[in-house]
């Protein structure tokens, strides 16, 4: 699985002053830790940067690849900042995002810079309903970037993760099914996921067992990335094949296997009750790990 540190982001109460700023040490210093924590891809999200976006992630571009030589994935609204990155990009870089409301103008981009894209599954009516209109917006968009001469494996789709809390919560399932039919909508496509959206809006404490155990869940469909923040060791450890008996527990549930809590450790017991929670088998609720 190919990993995307998360932590290089405007909204960050470290990295967004730096980015307005352009003070280079923070960043450059969180960079250097991302890739010591084995990131393969470092994402630089610099939001709508509408003023000036495209000074700003040349610059930015500039100042992470002078400490690092891991690929970057450019995440910005404004296709202006995003071709000023791709331009000073050194290596293969990833364009996050590009939906069908903005392909007609960033689709060239990817054969102009030879780069990978992150294909997002939001309509031209906002967020996707269901797998069906995901698979619809997926089949558009490929047949799109098809015609441009993009091939598939090019293609990252993001099905788009929406938070466990919303009362849309059987959105999580919805993104599992989705993936489980990718392969016969694109072959050779790959898939990725902003994998802390699952837990927004979940207290902090909780947030980590959301991410986890939803990993391991889009893992049984062969997840080909995820963004992710590359400080949460377990989570790294899980996504390395490190933890082969909690995703086996994990994925068990998903099957439809019952789980005696009893049987399992404290810690194990953690992850079973936070699957059931992201399937909706239990109701959402901030107390669901004590319950």
């Amino acid at each position: 699985m190919i990993l995307i540190g998360e932590n290089l982001n405007i909204i960050s109460s470290t990295i967004g002053p730096a980015l307005k700023s352009f003070n280079a040490k923070p960043i450059q210093e969180l960079a250097i830790a991302e890739t010591k924590a084995g990131m393969d891809y470092l994402e630089i999200n610099i939001g709508p940067a509408r003023k000036d976006g495209d000074k700003l992630m040349e610059w930015v571009v500039k100042t992470v690849q002078e400490v690092t030589d891991k690929p970057l994935s450019l995440d910005t609204t404004n296709p202006i900042a995003m071709e000023a990155g791709l331009k000073v990009h050194k290596s293969r870089a990833l364009i996050n995002s590009i939906s069908l409301v903005r392909m007609e103008e960033e689709l060239p981009f990817v054969n102009k810079y030879n780069c990978d894209f992150i294909g997002l599954l939001w309509g031209r009516d906002g967020m996707p309903r269901d797998v069906n209109e995901r698979g619809a917006i997926a089949a558009e968009l490929l047949y799109t970037a098809n015609e441009k001469g993009i091939p598939n494996n090019k293609i990252w789709f993001d099905p788009i993760v929406t938070p466990a809390v919303n009362i849309e919560s059987n959105q999580v399932r919805h993104c599992l099914e989705f993936l489980s039919m990718l392969q016969d909508i694109a072959p050779e496509a790959g898939s990725v996921v902003g994998l802390s959206n699952v837990s927004n809006g979940a207290p902090t404490h909780l947030r980590a067992y959301l991410n986890r155990t939803y990993l391991m869940m889009l893992m049984k469909y062969n997840i080909h990335a995820a963004i992710v923040d590359a400080f949460d060791n377990e989570l790294l450890d899980i996504a390395r094949g490190r933890k082969p008996q909690l995703v086996k527990l994990v994925q068990s549930i998903m099957a439809g296997e019952k789980i005696d809590l009893a049987s399992v450790s404290t810690e194990e017991a953690k992850y079973v009750k936070t699957a059931r929670v992201l399937l909706g088998e239990i109701l959402y609720s901030h107390s669901w790990l004590e319950n």
